[in-house]
């Protein structure tokens, strides 16, 4: 049984992919460009993670039917655990960021 590598994924990494993933692409933000904010970027991110998790649902649902390629089934499982522990890693990193804050002197 082979491991899935683990990923370091930083919020402000992860900010930036989804926003050039919400942009079309592209990677720089040229001066006047309206960027995206971070509560949008958050929310496509959520969306498609649940559609991963659809996608797998549907997969596995072919394979119990007696349909579809085993492969392919393994293949979006594989997706949407790596998608869930991602999504996992950055609520820890939230939740401790904002635990930090509250520990702070005022």
């Amino acid at each position: 049984m082979t491991t899935i590598p683990t990923i370091v994924v930083t919020p402000s990494t992860a900010a930036e992919a989804y926003s050039r993933t919400a942009r079309g692409g592209v990677t720089g933000n040229a001066e006047g460009e309206a960027g995206t904010d971070f509560g949008t970027a958050i929310s496509q991110a959520l969306g498609e993670a649940v559609q991963t998790g659809h996608t797998a649902d549907d997969q596995a649902m072919k394979a119990l039917n007696g349909g579809g390629n085993l492969t392919e089934v393994v293949t979006a499982l594989s997706h949407a655990e790596m998608t869930l522990q991602t999504a996992t890693a950055i609520r820890d990193r939230v939740v401790q960021a904002y635990q930090d804050i509250m520990k702070m002197p005022i």
